[in-house]
């Protein structure tokens, strides 16, 4: 089961205790200690019985402790559950002597409880990382003075100051200054936007519908300038406020199989107990002694007591997490990995999960008699002058790619903001920058050019007309290029079964369109805010019942909350997205992705396998022991050998291979 708690649970699995918060863990490592420790002492030597009991002992006492707290902290709430029954179980087997057996099974149901446990903190970790995001003061114009104040006084209507390099603190619209914003933590964009002043600042409409290149999202980081930003929403209503209320209900709610399973566990533990208690006044209906009467009953608790039913999910469950673990790849919990297991649908972020997440240079185009080396120079001493994270681009590619040195021959580089620069190359005036640079500075585009320019643009590259002397000289286009294992990959869950990948992204559509053909996808969704992915990912949902969200920024946390499997990549993933997400790509490689569905689709087979062993031994034993056919021995021998059956299956997990 799938546990997720806030603050105002009425259960929390954090109980803390001698070894901090992963006590219930160490607890029942140690239960396994001792239960081995007695089975060896019992095997091999001859030592005093009370010192094999003494191991026992000490066996169920670490391994019952957080059970019984778990198994009263219920009863406490009306509700009996197989803690409680585990418990009764392990009396009843010490009752009649079989320490032995009671301290296994207290050992396999703490170390499964606690290792579920071990994550039950995901939610609160979660939202506490998106807060994180959002800065905690801000820079207040009162007249011809600067106030620092807390983000929460800020007003509507209030103008902050924004320094270069610094997070914005406010959903706002610039009315002085611009600047290139990174704001790939809300829009999921893989380039820095150019922003400028909005040009009626007296006249504002609603935030929605001002031009996105004049709204900047609190969260995001300001480029080389100094901005000025109207507040246009408080605190609590922010972009990422939003995005940590989407994640927060979401984190809420319980999944349909903890349902399933706490129906029957209401029903299945009382029926046992009623049962049990029954049988303990056989005696008065039947002819037979009091203590035959209670021994009958404790068979039958023995019989009905799920052993093998409870470890048979964990066994499974562990061994398929060590096996994922093994391959790079953590899943948080059972329910994460059985869902993986019947997906046919799975819908990607693109900026850093199917792309590098950096700009490359990707086409260098001569438009004239210029050598491309020259041209090469030219650009590469220009563009170096420039902070803008395209010139670094440029700069890094075109010095690898094309081994070309640094000569110091540009200088007077002038920003031209949301179309491009200028500077003084060898004396003259060089234009690197956008299609309205150019036509402001009447250089004419040839209809060649004008041709390649569309193509590169509809293709998804950012583009970058080059001039010189007032001539066009050539054109850079840049890209964040698919990673080299994006194409393979999909292949290979194609061939697993998924039948739908999607794209959903803030990026624009022709950039996912661009990338969609490179590598296979079947859908794109592009120029999506969180809130959008989330709507996209609930109709999917409806469409295709159960879906996966694979992503890697702070914008992908609802929409991988609200998926049936949120997948994170790991190395280049947020705090965020690991923590919201149930399942993360460790070492950062996607292809690892059909590796953990196909081990996610073997476990589910095998958990059914161990579901159907463990019910069909319980539904035998009862019977049998209830009619006297078979004694205490009996069972507790048929419960061990069901019990290994289970655990030998679910460790086949451990030499999965794709």
């Amino acid at each position: 089961m799938k546990h997720k708690h806030l603050e105002n649970d009425k259960h929390d699995h954090n109980h803390g205790g001698v070894f901090g918060e992963n006590t219930e863990l160490y607890f029942a490592i140690l239960s396994g200690v001792f239960f081995f420790t007695g089975l060896i002492l019992t095997k091999f030597t001859n030592v005093f019985d009370w010192v094999v009991l003494t191991s026992f002992i000490l066996s169920y006492f670490f391994g019952g402790y957080y059970t019984i707290l778990e198994a009263f902290g219920k009863i406490k709430e009306g509700e009996f559950e197989i803690d409680f029954l585990m418990i009764v179980a392990a009396i009843g087997a010490a009752y009649i002597g079989s320490w032995q057996e009671g301290a296994l099974l207290l050992f396999l149901f703490s170390i499964g409880h606690a290792l579920e446990h071990y994550a039950m903190n995901k939610a609160k970790k979660s939202i506490h990382a998106l807060g994180d995001l959002s800065p905690k003061t801000a820079l207040v114009k009162k007249g011809n003075k600067i106030v620092e104040v807390a983000v929460e006084e800020l007003q509507l209507n209030d103008i902050i100051v924004i320094k270069p390099n610094a997070k914005i603190s406010a959903d706002g619209v610039i009315i002085k200054g611009s600047s290139s914003i990174n704001q790939a933590s809300i829009t999921g964009e893989s380039m820095p936007v150019d922003k400028m002043a909005y040009s009626n600042p007296e006249n504002l409409p609603e935030f929605k519908d001002i031009h996105k290149n004049n709204v900047v999202f609190t969260g995001t980081i300001n480029g080389d300038s100094n901005i000025e930003v109207q507040v246009l929403k408080l605190s609590k209503d922010s972009t990422i406020s939003r995005v940590i209320k989407m994640v927060s209900e979401v984190e809420t709610k319980k999944s349909p199989t903890q349902l399933l399973t706490k129906k029957f566990e209401k029903w299945f533990v009382p029926a046992v107990i009623v049962l049990v208690v029954t049988l303990c006044f056989a005696y008065l209906i039947i002819d037979e002694t009091v203590k035959e009467s209670l021994y009958r009953a404790i068979s039958v608790l023995v019989s009905a007591s799920p052993c093998a039913l409870a470890i048979s999910t964990p066994s499974a469950v562990l061994s398929a997490i060590a096996r994922a673990a093994k391959g790079g790849v953590l899943i948080k919990g059972g329910r994460a990995l059985e869902d993986l297991g019947s997906l046919t649908t799975i819908a990607f972020d693109k900026t850093g999960t199917l792309t590098e997440g950096k700009p490359k240079l990707t086409n260098v185009v001569l438009l004239s008699e210029f050598n491309k080396n020259e041209f090469l120079s030219l650009v590469l001493e220009v563009e170096n002058l420039s902070n803008h994270p395209l010139a670094k681009a440029i700069v890094k590619d075109i010095k690898k790619q094309f081994s070309i040195e640094q000569k110091n021959l540009a200088s007077d580089i002038k920003a031209i903001q949301g179309k491009g620069l200028k500077a003084i190359y060898r004396g003259e005036e060089v234009y690197i920058g956008n299609k309205e640079l150019m036509v402001d500075q009447k250089i004419s585009i040839s209809v060649k050019a004008e041709t390649q320019l569309e193509e590169l643009l509809k293709n998804g590259h950012t583009v970058m007309l080059v001039s010189f002397k007032k001539q066009l000289i050539g054109l850079l286009s840049v890209m964040d290029v698919p990673r080299k294992s994006a194409k393979n990959t999909l292949s290979r869950l194609k061939r697993i079964g998924i039948k739908k990948m999607i794209m959903l992204t803030g990026d624009h559509q022709s950039v996912g369109d661009s990338i969609a053909k490179q590598i296979g996808l079947t859908e794109v969704r592009g120029n999506l805010l969180p809130e959008n992915k989330v709507a996209a990912i609930e109709e999917l949902k409806q469409r295709y019942s159960k879906i996966a969200m694979v992503g890697d920024g702070v914008n992908d946390a609802p929409a991988m909350a609200n998926s049936t499997v949120g997948i994170a990549m790991g190395a280049a993933g947020s705090d965020v997205a690991l923590e919201t997400a149930d399942v993360a790509l460790m070492s950062d490689k996607i292809e690892n992705l059909p590796f953990v569905i196909g081990l996610s689709r073997k476990s589910k087979s095998i958990i059914k396998q161990n579901l159907w062993i463990s019910l069909g031994i319980v539904a035998f034993l009862i019977p049998t022991t209830l009619l006297g056919i078979a004694n205490i021995g009996i069972a507790v021998a048929i419960h061990e050998g069901s019990t290994l059956i289970v655990v030998i299956n679910a460790l086949r997990l451990l030499k999965y291979n794709e």
